[in-house]
C-alpha cells in the first residue's frame, strides 16, 4: 500500500523541496500551508501533473483546533500516516534579545515549538503500535541555530529550535518500542525565502564566507537528508540530530 507523508509548511523552501522529492519516491502527500495559497496551488498542480496523489490543507499548526481538523482530513483522505515532517516554522526581524517583547516570543514559540509538539502528538496516536498503528517516522526540521545561538539575530528562534532538539531526543526514546523513529535535521544557511522574513533577503550571500564549505545550501540538499531519515535506509537511526550545515 502506498505510504503517506504529511509535510507541514510545504508551500515553499524546504517543505516544497521535500514534497517534490517525496513524490518522486512514491509517497502520497498531505501538505499544509498558512498564508501562501498561490504557491501551494502551484505546487499541487506540479505534483498532480506527475500523477502524485496530493492534497493541501490550510492550517496554523500552533492552533490546536486547526491541527485536529488537519489530522481529521488526513484520516478521511488517506486513512493512514507513515511519515510526518515537522517543517512549519517562522522567524521575525533580526534583533538583540534586549529588544524583544513577550508577544514576539509567544509567536515564535507557538509555531516552532507548540506546532511541532501538537503534530507529533497526533502522528504518534496514528502510528504507534500502542494505538493499533503500524509504526512510522517523524522527522523534525530544527536548525543549526540551536547549536550556534544566532546572536544579534534570532536568539528566540535558536532557542525554539533547541526545544525541538530536546523533543526529538525525548520522543525518540518514548516511542522507539512502539515502531516509531524520531529524528531531526539541522539545516544551516539555506537559500530560501525565510531570510526575507528576518529583514535580510541576501543573508546567505553575506554569511557564506563563515561556512567552512564556503557557500549556502539548497532546500533540495536538506530534502535529501529528510527523505533518507524517513526511509528504511535509516532503519536503525532514531534520536539523531543530522547537521546539514556545510560544516558550521
Amino acid at each position: 500500500m502506498q505510504q503517506v507523508m504529511l509535510i507541514t509548511g510545504a508551500s515553499r523552501g524546504i517543505g516544497a523541496a521535500t514534497a517534490r522529492l517525496a513524490a518522486a519516491q512514491g509517497y502520497a502527500l498531505c501538505l499544509t500551508y498558512r498564508h501562501r495559497q498561490d504557491a501551494m496551488q502551484s505546487l499541487l498542480e506540479e505534483l498532480h501533473a506527475t500523477g502524485t496523489k496530493a492534497i493541501a490543507v490550510a492550517a496554523d499548526v500552533a492552533d490546536e483546533e486547526q491541527v485536529a481538523r488537519l489530522f481529521a482530513t488526513l484520516d478521511d483522505e488517506f486513512g493512514r500516516l507513515d511519515a510526518l515532517v515537522n517543517n512549519a516554522g517562522m522567524l521575525e526581524q533580526q534583533m538583540r534579545l534586549d529588544e524583544m517583547d513577550a508577544a514576539r516570543l509567544a509567536r515564535v514559540f507557538a509555531v516552532n515549538v507548540t506546532g511541532s509538539f501538537l503534530c507529533a502528538r497526533e502522528a504518534v496516536k496514528r502510528m504507534s503500535t500502542r494505538y493499533g498503528g503500524q509504526g512510522g517516522v517523524i522527522v523534525n526540521v530544527s536548525s543549526i541555530a540551536a547549536k550556534l545561538g544566532a546572536p544579534n539575530e534570532y536568539i528566540d528562534y535558536a532557542a525554539a529550535k533547541g526545544a525541538i532538539d530536546s523533543m526529538t531526543l525525548g520522543l525518540a526514546k518514548e516511542v522507539a518500542a512502539e515502531g516509531i523513529r524520531v529524528n531531526a535535521v539541522r539545516p544551516g544557511v539555506i537559500d530560501t525565502e525565510i531570510h526575507a522574513s528576518g529583514g535580510e533577503p541576501d543573508r546567505v550571500e553575506r554569511v557564506a564566507a563563515s561556512v567552512p564549505m564556503g557557500r549556502g545550501g539548497s532546500a533540495e540538499e536538506v530534502a535529501e537528508a529528510i527523505l533518507w531519515l524517513a526511509s528504511d535506509k535509516a532503519s536503525y537511526a532514531s534520536g539523531a540530530l543530522l547537521d546539514i550545515s556545510g560544516g558550521r
